[in-house]
């Protein structure tokens, strides 16, 4: 017999497993400084001085806001998750 206590734990696991994705109206691409992210929406563009640390395509699939590329030290994953936030209140990026 379940109670309902356990039933809002699974519906919350199951919450906490979504990702985030780049969202299907914006694009990002490589350039020297890092990626550009722009919104087909409206003009709105994000420049990101990422440099090589994030491939153009790393949010084409549905990631985990917490999972980044190999061989990121942890001082630039709490960059990298402040700029997903950052992407995620911009609508460049959304949770799935």
């Amino acid at each position: 017999m379940k109670s309902s206590q356990s039933t809002e734990s699974a519906g919350f696991t199951r919450m906490a497993a979504a990702g985030i994705k780049l969202h299907p109206s914006c694009r990002a691409r490589q350039e020297r400084f890092g990626l550009l992210f722009y919104d087909c929406r409206g003009p709105r563009l994000l420049f990101a001085a990422t440099g090589t640390l994030i491939p153009a395509d790393f949010f084409g699939t549905i990631r985990r806001r917490d999972e980044f590329p190999a061989g990121v030290s942890e001082s630039q994953k709490m960059a990298l998750n402040k700029f997903v936030t950052q992407l995620l209140e911009k609508g460049f990026l959304h949770e799935q």
